[in-house]
């Protein structure tokens, strides 16, 4: 019980690790997309720069979690691709798409169609991709998902598409846009970009009272729509809860002075707390109300190796990103957003 609960946490910390660093890309693609006024050019271009050095190393966490849900507890794995194989694979090929269109969009020449098409695809497959997996996980934790006698028992095509469900999606891309927003400030900050900065910390504000709105309008149907999550988080998850709630409140507000690098430390502790509670909220249940860590969890060996495995790649990943995130991401290697003699 102790290897299986320790390997959700480590499992855990992935998702709250792509949640971080992916949402920023993803948010980065919805402003991309919602960039307007004299500077849209320059807002761009900042997300461009932003996130192009390393966008394709958030794709780790992901990888790491697919492949530690499938080796440590198969039965969870099983019963989520046969529940939610469409939304799942449409959030792969958004995925995928993404990825595919950001490169075409950076390497191609401006101004021309191909370049265009890039980006409308970047920014769309970055907005659809969080309100899927959103989608998913508001599917996972409304207990609608059932597994008796070896069959999974389910609506495969309204339990993602139900209006709590919708709600969590929409949540998930304001969350992302939040994110992106408060990075890009910082960005256009270090970039000397005082328009920009104005302009992204302005929407950063906005993103976060509209994902405050989708957090209330959630637990409004929590109630009816995810009942033992519900119950969980007024039990064991309620601190995790009100944390995010207050930090959220405290990011708004160092925004409106200024401070703009205490913002974005807090942005990320807040999603680690919402993540974070959703998980707490949810145990001893994978999957409400069959699966449960311990019935799905494979066996000690595994659990162990896969440890072992983990603690030996994270020795090895974690400096090289380090170095990576600091060569690229330094303060002295923002580069101007705003090029000379543009208005």
């Amino acid at each position: 019980m102790i290897l299986a609960y320790l390997t959700v946490g480590v499992l855990w910390l992935a998702i709250i690790a792509y949640a971080v660093l992916g949402g920023v890309n993803f948010g980065g693609g919805i402003w991309d997309l919602l960039a307007s006024g004299l500077t849209k050019l320059r807002q761009r271009r900042l997300v461009d720069t932003a996130i192009g050095p390393t966008w394709e190393v958030n794709h780790l966490w992901l990888i790491f979690l697919i492949l530690g849900l499938f080796f440590a507890f198969p039965l969870a794995f099983t019963v989520l691709a046969d529940a939610l194989f469409a939304p799942f694979i449409l959030a792969l090929i958004g995925v995928a798409l993404r990825g595919a269109a950001f490169a075409l969009h950076l390497r191609a020449p401006r101004a021309t169609r191909i370049r265009a098409i890039g980006g409308r695809t970047f920014s769309a497959a970055s907005t659809i991709t969080p309100f899927l997996l959103g989608a998913c996980a508001a599917a996972i934790a409304s207990g609608g998902i059932r597994w008796q006698n070896g069959h999974v028992l389910t609506d495969l095509w309204t339990l993602w598409t139900a209006p709590f469900a919708l709600t969590i999606g929409a949540m998930a891309v304001s969350l992302c846009a939040t994110l992106a927003a408060i990075y890009l400030t910082v960005e256009a900050e270090q970039a000397t970009d005082g328009d920009v900065m104005v302009a992204f910390r302005v929407r950063a504000i906005i993103a976060g009272a509209v994902t405050a709105f989708f957090g209330l309008l959630g637990l409004i149907q929590a109630p009816f729509a995810a009942p033992l999550l519900w119950e969980g988080m007024l039990g064991h998850a309620l601190p995790a809860i009100l944390g995010a709630m207050l930090i959220g409140l405290c990011a708004g507000a160092v925004l409106l002075f200024h401070q703009h690098q205490l913002a974005r430390a807090l942005i990320i502790l807040e999603t680690a707390c919402l993540l974070g509670a959703w998980g707490l909220a949810q145990l001893p249940y994978l999957i409400p109300p069959d699966v449960t860590v311990t019935n799905a969890a494979a066996s000690d060996t595994t659990l162990v190796a896969l440890l072992i495995g983990t603690a030996i790649g994270l020795v090895l990943l974690l400096p090289t990103l380090w170095l990576l995130f600091r060569a690229f991401k330094g303060r002295s290697s923002a580069p101007p957003v705003k090029p000379p003699g543009e208005p």
